[in-house]
């Protein structure tokens, strides 16, 4: 089987929106998403760096990435804890 590519991945575009925005939407995306998928999420609000591994950790989730580019927005990849 080959590994997942970015395409398996559900990308959440929150950037432009301020917190809980963008961990709302990630939280709605994983809950309609099947256990063990992925999500991507984009935000540009400074918050989400305390919010959203704060969330993560309630729900049981995995961060499996954390991207800060220069340009001042966040990449999240974060997998759906598995039932």
């Amino acid at each position: 089987m080959p590994a997942p590519e970015a395409a398996d991945e559900i990308l959440i575009d929150a950037r432009g929106h301020r917190c809980p925005v963008p961990t709302l939407r990630l939280r709605k995306a994983l809950e309609a998403a099947p256990a063990g998928a992925r999500v991507r999420l984009l935000a540009d609000d400074p918050m989400a760096r305390i919010d959203v591994p704060h969330f993560a950790g309630e729900i049981g989730a995995e961060i499996l990435a954390r991207e800060e580019p220069e340009s001042g927005s966040f990449s999240f990849l974060v997998a759906k804890p598995a039932a």
